[in-house]
């Protein structure tokens, strides 16, 4: 297909695939002449995932480099993919140092995760950020809800190791991390309100 087929095909612009093909975000199709080339389903496909990352997951230009370059070579260790995947991921606020509270707490729980990992940074100034805002989150409460998201973990986990190679396990944990966040925030918001009803 043309890339103006391609457009018509996933619902994206002309200009904004050519902008996906100058930033390295689509790769060329089969040149045909010199000024036309030929578009496939790895295309099509590429091009969905792009979108949704953007314009769903809210990701940057370079957070999508990181994924594809993440998902164009996944490690072959189960574990190590995660690693990698949450390295690829943008993690807002994972530039800050861990606190030892937040320290303290992952040890508490007894996960053996990785002591700078983005997410530990991003835990710390995120607790921060809301007791300045005037949210105390007293330990209690951020043990709670660590162990609400050990629950959230196993069902990614769970997609993660049914996918059948690397690569599709890659994409499981990376891109389904991006795009279920939203879903995650839409069912607690739910939760709240079943919740609230039911205590009257």
């Amino acid at each position: 297909m043309r890339i103006s087929e391609l457009a018509e095909t996933t619902g994206v612009p002309v200009h904004t695939l050519k902008y996906y093909l100058r930033e390295g975000l689509l790769m060329p199709g089969v040149a045909t002449s010199r000024t036309r080339a030929e578009y496939g389903e790895e295309h099509v496909e590429r091009v969905r995932l792009v979108r949704a990352l953007v314009e769903h997951g809210g990701v940057g230009i370079s957070g999508v480099h990181s994924i594809l370059s993440a998902l164009a070579a996944p490690p072959p260790s189960r574990h190590e993919l995660l690693g990698v995947a949450h390295c690829a991921l943008p993690t807002p606020g994972d530039q800050g140092p861990v606190s030892e509270e937040v320290a303290a707490l992952v040890a508490d729980l007894g996960w053996p995760v990785w002591d700078r990992a983005p997410a530990v940074r991003a835990l710390s100034a995120a607790v921060t950020a809301a007791r300045d805002a005037g949210i105390p989150l007293p330990p209690e409460t951020l043990r709670r809800y660590a162990e609400a998201m050990a629950d959230v973990a196993s069902v990614d986990l769970d997609a993660a190791l049914a996918a059948g190679d690397p690569a599709a396990a890659m994409h499981t944990v990376v891109v389904g991390t991006v795009m279920v966040d939203p879903v995650l925030v839409a069912l607690r918001r739910l939760a709240q309100e079943a919740v609230s009803a039911g205590r009257g």
